[in-house]
């Protein structure tokens, strides 16, 4: 897939559908280039027949062209539905750069264009998609529809975050009292999928794992992917000289060398990122490190592969 957008046409970040739908097309002919070579990413409307199921819906047409047995599937057998749920926090604003595109994004800018490109596939399957948007609240909550006015509506809620304004200093996340909200305002089987950094505010290991396995109740199926600067917040990628590190969340500040705390910085992150990847592995959550400098593609193949699971 081209990782790089013919913004020729665009303004800085211009229409967020289109930039979307040329992500979703460069991906596409990605896949047919790769081993996914007829992977499917459109709207089918039969599956294999199972032996000892009723023979009711079977489509004889295609068995005389076939040979194969086929079954009819209809609208509500084909249909998913999907709970997007991005993080609005301070600390998705890292790293902070005089211009932001889509080819050198911050971690909310990539997770809006991550998510606007997975709606373009729902809608292209006819899925129905929700928005959850958190930080300290929960900032927006949908119901998961498959219309046209629906989606260009959710389109809108998430071209405000790509304004310079969008962005509240000292913003906190409180993302397992969000995710709660969340899961107990989802009512009917889904697939959700969650963009954030997993960082919080009077962060607690117990209570964030907790509101993850909360996201499976009621059979929800469940994808994160963990969207990060990997070079300096996974790596601590700094020059060793005199630095001033400022948390975007709470507005604390501590001055110092990077080599000073760098053995143990990675340590402790490194410590995290396990138990969180064990944590997702435990409850049947799908764990996607989300690099923000590489691109869309490690976020559509394992969503669709997710979504060829469940269907």
């Amino acid at each position: 897939m081209p990782e790089h957008i013919d913004q020729s046409r665009l303004q800085p970040f211009g229409n967020l559908e289109l930039i979307a739908r040329q992500v979703v097309e460069g991906f596409i002919v990605g896949l047919h280039k790769s081993p996914f070579h007829g992977f499917s990413v459109e709207f089918s409307e039969h599956r294999l027949y199972n032996p000892g199921e009723s023979i009711r819906h079977i489509d004889w047409k295609l068995f005389g062209r076939t040979d194969r047995l086929y079954v009819k599937r209809y609208e509500e057998e084909t249909n998913l539905r999907c709970q997007i749920v991005i993080d609005n926090s301070s600390s998705m604003y890292f790293p902070v750069k005089e211009k932001l595109t889509v080819d050198d994004p911050n971690k909310i800018v990539f997770s809006v264009y991550a998510a606007a490109s997975i709606m373009n596939l729902l809608h292209r399957q006819r899925d129905a998609v929700g928005l959850s948007l958190f930080s300290d609240t929960l900032e927006l909550h949908t119901p998961a529809k498959s219309s046209s006015v629906h989606h260009k509506y959710l389109l809108g809620e998430l071209e405000k975050l790509l304004t310079p304004v969008s962005l509240q200093a000292n913003k906190s996340s409180l993302v397992a009292a969000s995710l709660h909200n969340v899961a107990e305002n989802i009512h009917k089987r889904s697939l959700v999928v969650l963009f954030s950094d997993m960082f919080a505010t009077g962060y607690n290991q117990d209570e964030l794992f907790d509101a993850l396995q909360h996201l499976k109740y009621n059979k929800h199926e469940v994808v994160l992917f963990h969207v990060v600067e990997k070079s300096h917040e996974l790596d601590f990628e700094y020059d060793n000289r005199p630095h001033r590190f400022i948390d975007m969340e709470t507005g604390d500040e501590v001055k110092l060398q990077p080599a000073q705390v760098r053995s143990s910085y990675l340590k402790a992150v490194r410590e995290y990122s396990e138990t969180l990847k064990m944590k997702c592995g435990q409850y049947h959550i799908d764990f996607v490190e989300a690099d923000i400098n590489r691109g869309f593609r490690q976020v559509l193949l394992p969503y669709l592969l997710k979504r060829e699971k469940m269907l």
